[in-house]
């Protein structure tokens, strides 16, 4: 589709006639409602955030499983799997000079390391990859709404049944969320079915997150309703973006996750001041509307 990252959102020249647009993703989406000043710096200002090791962890178990199926069925083993953390490990780390700063120690290093063969092995206690043939992996799936929103995701794995049903598959390296928080989980697989299902004409049967940390797995089967519902959340979202550009006003929302923020010495609620908002970032986030 011709799309890059750019900022945290996503630039496409598919929807837009040849001329690069932003488009929102479930991520970005998620941002805003956290805290829309979070979301400003992150889009429009476009400042970097620290690697962490999280994140880090996040990124070679995915890089690791990509390059599983890469194999033939019959050698998507875990040994081999574990084979592969470390030069999945090698290209991540080549293509970033701040990860050499990761780790406090080669102890904390080897933990780390030690961490990622772990998710790696509970990921066969979950699926056996030798039994599937993905349609599609890394998928950068992006469509235009009824009003003109751009939205896209990157789909991790997309499976398909011989009746002809889809299924799509999420990883996450971390634990999965509690009941009262699991909506949100359910909204990111929603937004990937809506996507998948405006940019083909066909929605997926069954939606999935696969939560290596704890080993579980949270499945939707979504209905049409379902994704319209996801559909006009989103549009609610949007709308509440276009509305903070406009007037300028990106608000904080102080919550207990303010404490991960990588920005907090920037946010009035912490004593800091936000740098001067950028007229061209803002220019460019409003592109998601055609």
């Amino acid at each position: 589709m011709g799309a890059d990252i750019v900022g945290g959102m996503s630039t496409s020249r598919a929807s837009s006639g040849g001329k690069f647009r932003a488009a929102l993703s479930p991520s970005r989406a998620k941002d805003f409602d956290q805290c829309p000043l979070m979301f400003r710096l992150k889009v429009v200002d476009r400042l970097p955030e620290p690697p962490s090791q999280a994140a880090t962890r996040g990124t070679v178990v995915h890089s690791v499983l990509e390059r599983l199926f890469d194999r033939p069925a019959a050698e998507r083993t875990e040994s081999a799997a574990l084979e592969l953390v470390d030069p999945a490990w090698d290209d991540v780390r080549s293509g970033d000079p701040r990860l050499e700063n990761l780790f406090t120690s080669a102890e904390d290093a080897e933990l780390w390391m030690d961490q990622v063969r772990a998710l790696v092995s509970q990921y066969f206690r979950m699926e056996n990859p030798r039994r599937l043939e993905p349609r599609g992996r890394e998928l950068h799936v992006e469509a235009e709404l009824g009003s003109g929103v751009l939205v896209r995701g990157i789909v991790d794995r997309l499976d398909e049944a011989p009746t002809g049903a889809t299924r799509v598959v999420d990883y996450k390296t971390g634990k999965s969320p509690a009941a009262r928080f699991a909506h949100e989980a359910t909204f990111q697989l929603m937004f990937y079915g809506l996507v998948l299902w405006r940019s083909t004409g066909v929605a997926p049967s069954r939606l999935q997150i696969v939560y290596l940390a704890d080993g579980r797995t949270l499945t939707v089967d979504p209905s049409e309703e379902d994704l319209l519902a996801a559909e006009a959340r989103i549009e609610q979202i949007w709308g509440r973006i276009e509305e903070a550009a406009h007037s300028g006003v990106f608000a904080p929302k102080k919550s207990k996750l303010c404490p991960w923020c990588s920005f907090q010495d920037l946010c009035p609620e912490f004593g800091g001041t936000p740098p001067e908002m950028p007229e061209a970032g803002v220019k460019r986030l409003l592109t998601v509307r055609a």
